[in-house]
């Protein structure tokens, strides 16, 4: 048992102290007097007594020492009977109460001022700006294309809202966007899914409003009620800027296509990656390839006038314009062609979807005299055999992948899926706890898909990768987990992944074509690839995507055909099947011997430079007069049409435009 703590003089004393000033204001000004009189007049007692010059009577130095204490407090100096001193002093403390109160209200006011500043609560008086509503990984992506767009359609001032501290969205931007240039950056911090702080970004004002997808388990049903809350402000009906918004599951593309209205267009970012990554397994260097097209550093798609030739076929097209490759029609009605038969007459008050520098540079210019025929190969290309693939790790987009891989895979081939967790078969309604299932197709339609094995494994052990036999397999999928699922980064353990991988290459001495699956793009120098293989960068794509679709929002059909399991896609095939290995010939006549496979080639990749960075040997949109020499490892890019027809969803889906988009012209 102890007894009771001894308190010092000095801490009963400071007690005492804090709980008289803890009392009211007036206490507190009250010691305040005492403290200023304690200090004061003793002071102005003493340099008075010890100034030589001072009065030598009492009541000369008391006069003395008064006035110099009212002129350090500003009480007045006046000296005489005590009545005109006491009124004085009253004159100097309105005065000081009054100066005291001014400067405290101003001092107030500007505090608040500046804290509301700093919160990024005032109103934005812009016209012609971009709205981006929303923080998460595609905000600095797609901001940063916004920047560094052609003049014409740089913004003058884009205008982020989002739910986070101000300070920190400008640290954010500074530090991973270069210099804007003429463009202003104003961030603005709120919930954008509240109509009052929505109406500080002026959205009805803007050019476009983007909303951003976030990663949250809740982010999409935050879309939708950002949406009716940009409904809400901006009102009813078709005078208000076009909308641009993301969601990442399917069941709310429909509700979110509704709230944003008739001049809105939502992307499913889910999809649109799935079938990215599913399209990149057949075709090694496609990640390259798109992101320079979607990004405005480069060559990107244009919508140009077709004039000069209506009435003729669009095969005549493809060769009419010397720095630009035309890829298809946007007909009268709106409705697009991408990549539709040679044949096709194109009809007045059409234009061209052309993939060039800048809109300004498409001039037409009959370029048939830079074909060399004698240099076109002939006969049909070989037919792509089946093919085994391996899917190591499993997280939300993994059944679209395998749904996509299903669909674009050819007869006869299989898809082993490798997880470290039990996870539902294409066909089964709960979680199969079984170590491995496989679902093969029985007859019907689905006859012709090839069989899915599941296996489980502890994929987060790296003896577990380097224990794996990789001969039987011609691609691999690697998927990285959930955000949600651990503690970790979810790209730490893809890029422990690709590492495994690439010891085994070294290994076997045999080149894996991997696409890999990473969430943040500041990693994709960190992963181990080859060059034939492909790193997807799931938010980078949905950024670079809206970016592009802001600036034009014809451009979300040409999109969304290019990224659909079906129907015309981009493509990269060897150059031996266009010309003739090791001739030398213009690529002028590499669009011509495409036209004459019924596609548009709009570009190739160097084989002798696959390893050399920036463009990996990529390059897009050369000039038609452009003369080199072909090897048969060289690959020509093309837009070409799957010659399997399978029914898909819309990934980009939008009011503006019919669901149909490839009947006309055609």
């Amino acid at each position: 048992m102890t007894g009771r703590p001894s308190n010092s003089l000095r801490d009963r004393a400071r007690y005492r102290f804090d709980r008289t000033l803890a009392r009211s204001t007036g206490t507190l000004m009250g010691w305040l007097v005492i403290t200023c009189l304690a200090v004061v007049v003793p002071v102005s007692a003493v340099l008075v007594w010890t100034d030589p010059g001072s009065p030598r009577s009492l009541s000369g130095r008391l006069t003395a020492a008064w006035r110099t204490s009212a002129e350090t407090l500003r009480l007045g100096a006046m000296t005489g009977t005590p009545l005109r001193m006491m009124l004085s002093a009253l004159l100097g403390l309105v005065a000081l109460l009054c100066v005291s109160t001014l400067v405290g209200v101003i001092t107030t006011s500007l505090a608040e001022r500046m804290a509301e500043l700093s919160r990024g609560r005032s109103t934005v008086l812009e016209r012609g700006h971009v709205v981006v509503l929303g923080w998460s990984d595609q905000v600095t992506t797609v901001v940063s294309e916004l920047v560094a767009a052609q003049a014409p359609h740089r913004p003058r001032a884009i205008v982020l809202l989002a739910d986070r501290d101000k300070t920190e969205m400008e640290r954010a931007l500074a530090a991973r966007i270069a210099p804007a240039g003429r463009t202003r950056l104003i961030c603005r911090s709120g919930p954008p899914s509240d109509p009052a702080v929505l109406a500080l970004v002026s959205p009805r004002a803007a050019s476009t409003v983007l909303v951003l997808p976030s990663g949250e388990p809740a982010g999409d049903a935050e879309i939708l009620r950002t949406l009716l809350a940009l409904r809400a402000v901006v009102g009813e009906g078709t005078d208000g800027p076009p909308v641009l918004a993301a969601v990442h599951d399917d069941r709310y593309r429909a509700p979110a296509r509704l709230a944003a209205g008739p001049r809105g267009t939502v992307l499913e970012t889910d999809t649109v990656t799935a079938r990215l990554i599913a399209q990149c397994v057949g075709r090694p260097g496609l990640s390259l390839v798109l992101r320079d097209l979607l990004d405005f550093a480069g060559d990107e798609f244009h919508l140009a006038d077709a004039t000069a030739f209506h009435g003729r076929p669009f095969g005549a097209a493809l060769l009419g314009h010397a720095d630009s490759c035309v890829v298809g029609l946007l007909g009268p009605l709106g409705r697009t062609s991408l990549n539709p038969p040679a044949d096709t007459v194109v009809a007045p008050g059409s234009r061209l979807i052309v993939l060039a520098r800048d809109e300004r540079t498409v001039r037409p210019a009959d370029c048939g005299h830079l074909v060399d025929p004698s240099v076109i190969a002939d006969g049909p290309p070989p037919p792509e055999a089946a093919a085994r693939l391996l899917v190591l790790g499993w997280n939300r987009r993994a059944p679209l992948v395998l749904g996509q891989l299903r669909h674009t895979a050819r007869p006869g081939s299989v898809l082993d899926v490798i997880t470290d967790r039990a996870v539902p078969g294409p066909r089964d309604p709960e979680p199969d706890h079984a170590h491995a299932h496989e679902h093969a197709p029985g007859p019907g339609p689905d006859a012709a898909l090839p069989v899915v094995r599941f296996r489980t494994a502890a994929l987060s052990r790296p003896e577990t990768l380097l224990g794996l036999d990789l001969t039987p397999y011609d691609g691999l999928v690697v998927l990285g987990p959930d955000p949600a699922d651990g503690p970790d980064h979810p790209d730490d353990w893809t890029l422990v992944a690709l590492l495994a991988l690439r010891l085994l290459e070294e290994r076997t001495g045999r080149e894996l074509r991997v696409v890999s699956e990473l969430t943040d793009d500041r990693n994709r120098p960190l992963a181990a690839v080859n060059p034939g293989s492909d790193v997807v960068v799931s938010g980078e794509l949905t950024g670079l995507l809206m970016a592009q679709i802001a600036q034009n929002r014809h451009l979300a059909a040409v999109f969304d055909e290019l990224f659909s399991a079906g129907g015309s896609t981009i493509c990269l095939r060897p150059a031996g099947a266009y010309v003739r290995p090791g001739s030398e010939a213009t690529f002028a006549t590499v669009v011509a011997a495409a036209r004459d496979r019924g596609e548009c080639a709009v570009g190739y990749r160097r084989n002798d430079r696959r390893t050399a960075p920036p463009d990996h040997g990529v390059r897009l949109n050369p000039c038609k007069g452009e003369r080199r020499e072909w090897s048969a490892e060289d690959q020509v890019v093309v837009i070409a049409t799957d010659p399997i027809e399978l029914p898909r969803p819309a990934a980009l889906g939008g009011n503006h435009r019919p669901e149909r988009k490839d009947t006309e012209s055609r």
